[in-house]
């Protein structure tokens, strides 16, 4: 641990999240989100109007992270923000405000990657955690990104598998989507699943070879399934919603376990990381205690604020990039696309 304190100001503006965070020798002191709600309407997020509330909302979201931390602006050592992936005019807001702030601060700018941040978010300082020894395998999982990591040091990640088409949380929002549930309605098809049978209708599991994974058969054969129902039943869904819920739950867990086995077993390492969004489910996070107990894994599951999308995570990767003296020039441009 470093003798002097090192406190960053991290920022996350990659999707529909405006936050903010200070972190203080890796500790969180503050971690504040704006979430917009303007986008349940629409069934799904809009980037233009996601662009604008970031504009709204950054300000005062900085301000807030500053006060809760009780530091001012003069304290801060260095200022992380999400580069990329995500939506473009989201992380122009984050990477200009981030930039303009550095550079009028004079002090370090950190450029982050919003998918390394998700993994290394298992190394805050929190007590009652453990963090995860290297190397170990991270599965990252959320609405736009399904991956196995291999992860040998903090910024040495190598993806070992991803999805060639759509990811892990569309599959569960389209196949709410398609029960009629509001948006965001992941965590809507998790809730009524506790309650189902998770055998009582199959869905059959997409064949992808090596690591990789594939969801867009599966949310066609949601779709098929629910038209062809539906037709011999108006009813059906409200019927069996919760028995449908926990069938789609078991079947999603059983792709991302089955692919997680043949990770441990083809790298040999058995210490297993989750992150993003959908590393909320429970029915994801129960599965990883049973394979701790079944094949002596050794599982490590974030706490519930950092599997959304969260400036905390960004500035755990801030910290370690600041210990490294990793800086990022002024003439940084945001990233869409940006894998590591």
């Amino acid at each position: 641990m470093p003798d002097q304190k090192i406190n960053i100001l991290a920022i996350e503006s990659s999707c529909d999240d405006t936050a903010a965070a200070v972190l203080c020798n890796g500790k969180i002191l503050s971690n504040i989100v704006a979430t917009q709600e303007v986008h349940q309407q629409y069934g799904g997020v809009v980037p233009e109007l996601a662009s604008r509330a970031h504009q709204q909302n950054i300000v005062p979201v900085i301000h807030q992270a500053l006060a809760k931390a009780n530091i001012v602006k003069k304290d801060v050592s260095a200022i992380a923000f999400t580069r990329g992936p995500g939506l473009m005019g989201s992380l122009l807001v984050g990477t200009s405000f981030a930039k303009s702030l550095a550079m009028g601060l004079n002090i370090p700018l950190i450029e982050v990657n919003h998918m390394q941040a998700h993994i290394l978010a298992h190394f805050i300082e929190e007590d009652g955690y453990d963090k995860p020894e290297f190397p170990f395998l991270a599965m990252t999982i959320s609405g736009g990104h399904t991956q196995i990591v291999k992860v040998t040091d903090y910024f040495e990640m190598e993806v070992i598998g991803e999805t060639t088409d759509d990811a892990v949380g569309e599959a569960f929002d389209k196949s709410a989507k398609i029960l009629g549930l509001p948006y965001p309605g992941g965590p809507l098809v998790d809730k009524y699943a506790k309650e189902g049978n998770p055998k009582a209708f199959k869905f059959p599991k997409p064949k992808v070879d090596g690591l990789n994974f594939s969801f867009s058969g599966f949310k066609t054969a949601v779709l098929y399934f629910v038209q062809r129902e539906t037709k011999n039943d108006p009813e059906f869904i409200e019927k069996n919603l919760k028995d449908i819920c926990a069938s789609i739950q078991y079947t999603i867990i059983g792709i991302l376990m089955d692919k997680l086995k043949k990770a441990v077993k083809e790298t040999g390492i058995n210490q297993v990381a989750i992150g993003g969004g959908v590393s909320a489910n429970s029915g994801i996070r129960q599965a990883l205690k049973d394979a701790e107990k079944k094949w002596g894994w050794k599982c490590y599951i974030p706490k519930f604020e950092y599997t959304t999308d969260n400036a905390a995570m960004i500035g755990i990767a801030g910290y370690h990039k600041y210990l490294k003296k990793d800086f990022a020039d002024y003439s940084i441009t945001a990233q869409s696309r940006y894998k590591f």
